[in-house]
């Protein structure tokens, strides 16, 4: 059924769905459609599957630089970036892989940067239970460099605190001067000799 959408896409275009180049062209979308958006099917009990750990530590816990690509809901053109995550643990911490696991989760969804920023914080302080949350996501978005107003450079930076990170200035400056020491813009790179090749 997808298939056949992208097909009749294809010639609203002004495309010839058959010509040698797009025949296969359905098939790969519909399989890159449903990797992008397999967060929907994703149980985030599943991710963290007990990686739940007692630990007798309280200081500050920073994944950063977690790279994301996700989907714009609003012209289903991708947004992609670095997100950063600290908590501070209240007894027990999570595996460090289990925090861009949750990020995927999120982002492999048609989402809005806010919503999805919201969402993994919500997630951790709920899974969790550490004594604050932070998250912090920077991201390019096509649906501004592409299109509208063509601003190839623009970064857009939300964030969303919890605990100690929302009601503690000394905690959300820590957590801010950590995730500062590094290149604030976005860069998507594309190795040498790499070409993107149909499947």
């Amino acid at each position: 059924m997808m298939q056949e959408t992208i097909r009749r896409l294809l010639a609203e275009l002004g495309e010839d769905p058959d010509r040698e180049g797009l025949r296969q062209t359905p098939r790969r979308v519909a399989k890159a459609m449903r990797f992008l958006t397999s967060g929907y099917a994703t149980d985030l009990d599943d991710i963290i599957n007990g990686a739940l750990f007692s630990v007798e530590y309280n200081e500050m816990v920073i994944v950063r630089d977690i790279d994301f690509y996700s989907l714009c809901e609003h012209h289903m053109l991708p947004f992609f970036g670095k997100c950063h995550v600290a908590y501070i643990p209240d007894g027990r911490v999570i595996g460090l892989s289990k925090l861009p696991r949750i990020v995927d989760a999120f982002a492999r969804r048609l989402q809005v940067q806010e919503r999805l920023t919201q969402q993994i914080a919500e997630t951790i302080d709920e899974k969790v239970r550490p004594l604050g949350v932070g998250v912090v996501v920077e991201a390019a978005h096509l649906c501004m460099a592409m299109r509208g107003v063509e601003k190839q450079n623009s970064v857009t930076v939300t964030s969303a605190m919890r605990g100690v990170f929302h009601g503690d200035a000394r905690t959300r400056s820590e957590f801010l001067e950590l995730i500062r020491a590094r290149p604030a813009a976005p860069r998507l790179t594309v190795p040498e000799g790499m070409a993107c090749v149909p499947e």
